[in-house]
C-alpha cells in the first residue's frame, strides 16, 4: 500500500468515527437536555399517566431515553465492527 492510500484511508476512517461519534452524542444530549428542560419549566407535560393510570408519562420517556442510548451503543458497535475495522485493516498493511 502506497502512503498516499494509507493517508487517505487514515483520514477517512477519523472523518467517518468523528461523524458518527458527534452524530450519535448530539442525538443522546438533545434527547437528554430536552427532557431536563421540560421537567425544569413545564414538569405538568409530563404528568399524564399512561397504562392504566399506573405511571406517568415522564418515567417512560425517561425510560426511552436510556433505551435509546443502549440501541445508539450497540448501532455504533455494529459500525464499528464491519465499516471502521476494514478501514483500520487497510492501515495496517
Amino acid at each position: 500500500m502506497s502512503e498516499t492510500d494509507s493517508q487517505n484511508n487514515f483520514s477517512k476512517l477519523v472523518k467517518y468515527q468523528n461523524l458518527i461519534s458527534v452524530t450519535f452524542s448530539t442525538l443522546v444530549l438533545l434527547l437528554y437536555f430536552s427532557f431536563i428542560i421540560i421537567v425544569g419549566f413545564k414538569p405538568e407535560l409530563f404528568s399524564p399517566m399512561v397504562f392504566n393510570e399506573t405511571i406517568p408519562i415522564g418515567i417512560v420517556f425517561g425510560i426511552s431515553i436510556i433505551i435509546f442510548s443502549i440501541f445508539l451503543t450497540i448501532l455504533y458497535v455494529i459500525i464499528s465492527n464491519f465499516f471502521l475495522d476494514s478501514l483500520r485493516k487497510k492501515l495496517k498493511q
